[in-house]
């Protein structure tokens, strides 16, 4: 007799041994739903203010702004769709060269000049003295007001013809007159109203001066290292983050000079961006142009080119930063 086979029922579904498709999830909770959509929907009222101000505020007028550069308009009459000729006029036009000019001289010589001041008193008052917050507060307080229209007439005042730097000159045997009165000096008074306005960089300085170990500067000097020496292998380095932000910071503040060119230079009038175009910053001639010429169109156009070029300001900064700007990491 042949021995008889038992065959084993073939296992129906899956077994433990099995693939798995991980675990299976259970269902959320309505409750917990709903309370998500409400903790959703609180958050966004909460939000709601900034958002309509920013579409209101921001994103708004910089649509009609992009849109007005393509048109003819004068702020009577109905905008007219005019193409790049806004752009084309503005590239051929004299004094916009000439404000573009002025605005880099500022910015190339203004900016270095207010950081190194900034920097310079911040080393000083890094170091423990005796009225330590006296003189911090002193220093910063000029951020405070410098931007003010009042400051600006009193900066205008104080280099005036016969004022105190007319006096102090003439004292020396300098005779060069009033500074706001030449074409070739009043742009100088613009630079020393934003150098004397160093205390918030100054600010920015002394934290990062703080972040600076002192075990370096003691390994420094037991090397033999002079202070000029721990400054440029120590100090540079150690804050090199904090001074590529101030220098993109004053960088693109510079660029937005207006309120003090126009109040220095004369304000309204045929000099309305000082005598002989001597203070014409780009923002003093993009505001000739739209709200004493009326001409919104090319206004707009000229708002966008200065967006557009303190853009690519920013880039090169942060590009050029790889070679001269040290983390704690090791990456530059």
């Amino acid at each position: 007799m042949g021995s008889a086979v038992t065959h084993a029922p073939a296992l129906e579904g899956p077994t433990d041994s099995g693939p798995r498709h991980g675990p299976v999830k259970s269902p959320r909770p309505a409750g917990a739903k709903r309370l998500g959509r409400r903790e959703n929907l609180a958050g966004y009222l909460f939000m709601s203010p900034w958002i309509a101000g920013f579409l209101l505020l921001t994103a708004g007028p910089m649509a009609a702004s992009l849109y007005f550069a393509f048109t003819d308009y004068n702020l009577f009459d109905a905008p007219r769709w005019i193409g790049l000729d806004n752009f084309s006029e503005m590239f051929g036009d004299p004094r916009w060269r000439h404000s573009v000019r002025i605005t880099l001289w500022y910015v190339v010589v203004g900016t270095p000049i207010k950081l190194i001041a900034a920097l310079g008193v911040a080393l000083l008052l890094a170091q423990k003295r005796r009225g330590q917050a006296f003189y911090r507060a002193a220093f910063y307080a000029p951020s405070l007001i410098g931007a003010s229209v009042s400051v600006a007439i009193v900066w205008k005042a104080i280099f005036s013809d016969d004022a105190v730097v007319d006096r102090t000159q003439r004292f020396f045997g300098i005779d060069a007159g009033g500074w706001t009165g030449d074409p070739e000096l009043i742009i100088y008074s613009l630079v020393a109203l934003t150098v004397w306005q160093f205390g918030a960089p100054m600010v920015i300085f002394l934290a990062g001066l703080k972040q600076v170990p002192r075990e370096l500067y003691e390994a420094a000097d037991v090397d033999g290292a002079g202070k000029l020496r721990q400054f440029w292998n120590i100090t540079l380095p150690m804050i090199s983050p904090v001074l590529f932000f101030n220098v993109l910071l004053e960088t693109i503040h510079s660029f937005q000079i207006f309120s003090s060119a126009y109040i220095v230079g004369g304000g309204a009038g045929g000099n309305a961006c000082g005598p002989a175009d001597g203070t014409m910053v780009y923002t003093c001639y993009l505001y000739v142009q739209g709200f004493e010429n009326s001409r919104m169109g090319l206004a707009s156009a000229m708002a966008w080119m200065l967006l557009v070029a303190v853009a690519l300001v920013t880039a090169v900064l942060f590009w050029s930063q790889k070679r001269w700007v040290h983390y704690e990491e090791g990456g530059r």
